[in-house]
């Protein structure tokens, strides 16, 4: 399917009473594919798919109109997105510690390339700490540096290790050995469900 299609259809599953905090409607979008303005109607999109939870078939029409447009960090925002429908969404506050003292000397990519383990009060058999992997998306900034401090969401290797998650719980972020930043959780919401229209 070309992009103007995927773009279309994408549109169809958006409700029509739906508005962003800008007043941003399905309607808009419909004005940018009249007058082809792809990228403009993909992002448009995107911002409804934030403020209403759609089908997982949505974030994959958006996927792939993202790819054909090689529209790599949107391509990978609706990757993300579907992973998030499918399994749920885990938000929390950050902070890294400063490179003075960690690991981490330089600024990483926020948009879903780190996997660090993760201290979220799992436990070995002989009660040590199990670290679980979950890969990162930083929030409104591409890089995030060594003492910054940002909202993330986190996408686990292993959801049903996370299950236990609440709001206010800290949780420690590892890159080796030492704690390489601390996160209080924001949000966990678990998937709405798993049909896939």
């Amino acid at each position: 399917m070309d992009v103007p299609k995927l773009l279309e259809a994408a549109s169809l599953l958006v409700p029509e009473e739906i508005a962003t905090e800008n007043d941003i409607t399905v309607n808009d979008v419909w004005d940018y594919l009249t007058h082809d303005e792809w990228e403009v109607a993909l992002g448009l999109l995107e911002e409804l798919g934030d403020v209403h939870p759609l089908p997982l078939s949505f974030w994959e029409i958006l996927t792939s109109a993202a790819e054909q447009m090689r529209l790599e960090k949107s391509a990978a925002w609706c990757h993300w997105r579907c992973y998030e429908t499918r399994n749920g969404i885990i938000r929390a506050d950050l902070t890294l510690r400063p490179a003075t003292e960690s690991r981490r000397q330089t600024p990483f990519s926020g948009a879903g390339v780190l996997r660090p383990m993760w201290n979220i009060g799992n436990r070995t058999p002989t009660g040590e700490p199990d670290l679980n992997v979950a890969s990162l998306w930083v929030e409104f900034t591409p890089f995030m540096e060594p003492g910054g401090r940002s909202t993330v969401r986190l996408a686990p290797l292993d959801p049903s290790q996370w299950q236990h998650l609440q709001p206010g719980q800290v949780i420690a972020m590892h890159e080796d050995r030492t704690v390489g930043g601390t996160a209080v959780v924001l949000e966990v919401q678990r998937p709405a469900s798993t049909h896939t229209t």
